[in-house]
């Protein structure tokens, strides 16, 4: 019985991992120069203090716009990698332990089984359709939706900006309407860049949502500019109100659109 070998660089290989390094560390730091990425935005500020309702929308706007630029840089940067690996035929088997545990670890946070033997095209092929970004418009758009421009009572006592629930007792806040018997939760996070996080990772992987990911890797696939327009189309499963929430989403990007400087946003 053949022993499996171990992993052993062969010099045109060896080049090879060498280059995709260059250029991963390239993207690294252009994403993080281009964004001035950091992780402490500072506390959701008081948009309820603020008496004029332009203004406060665009307090709303520029306090959130850096945190989903952020997040969207870093998924940038994870899914450069797995294009990389894409392109080069990289697999699993053949990759460093380093890589691999990078890949097992990327998977579990997209919550994508690691199976060893899942062929390794298919697994890297439903990795770049929920390794993604998310358009800033609809993002904004989605969290003063949900969150009453940052002025609920959820956003303020649990940053939460996008109406996510949980189902455990004590993990967030209880709703003041909340029918008796139910047990669900506004899920409370530490901050909202971490509400932020957990929002774009579940439109990136919960079955609820995938008709969302296909959309977006067509859109890709055919060379079509990804707009937030385009992708609340498939967003009917978000709200149970479906076509009426997708028609308000997509009238607040509008509004969004509409302001100076907004223009190319897409």
């Amino acid at each position: 019985m053949n022993r499996p070998k171990a992993w052993r660089a062969e010099p045109s290989r060896h080049r090879l991992y060498i280059a995709v390094a260059v250029v991963l560390l390239v993207l690294l730091v252009f994403f993080r120069w281009h964004s001035a990425e950091r992780t402490d935005f500072g506390e959701l500020p008081d948009f309820a203090g603020i008496e004029d309702v332009a203004a406060m929308k665009e307090a709303f706007y520029e306090y959130l716009t850096p945190i989903i630029t952020h997040h969207n840089n870093s998924i940038r940067i994870n899914r450069a990698r797995l294009k990389a690996l894409q392109k080069q035929g990289l697999v699993p088997g053949d990759l460093p332990q380093d890589e691999q545990r990078w890949l097992r670890e990327l998977s579990a946070r997209y919550e994508l089984p690691w199976q060893t033997d899942t062929p390794p095209a298919d697994l890297l092929r439903e990795l770049l359709l929920r390794v993604d970004t998310i358009p800033l418009p609809l993002v904004l758009a989605q969290a003063a939706k949900e969150s009453g421009w940052g002025r609920s009572r959820f956003a303020v006592e649990g940053n939460n900006l996008f109406g996510q629930w949980c189902y455990v007792e004590g993990c967030g806040i209880v709703p003041a309407n909340r029918a008796a018997g139910a047990i669900h939760e506004a899920e409370a996070f530490s901050s909202v860049s971490e509400s932020t996080r957990r929002y774009m990772n579940n439109l990136n992987t919960h079955e609820r949502y995938r008709e969302f990911r296909v959309l977006r890797a067509k859109i890709r696939k055919e060379g079509e500019p990804m707009t937030g327009m385009t992708l609340a189309k498939a967003l009917l499963y978000y709200s149970e109100r479906r076509e009426e929430y997708v028609k308000e989403v997509r009238a607040m990007i509008r509004q969004f659109l509409r302001m100076p400087g907004r223009e190319t946003s897409t």
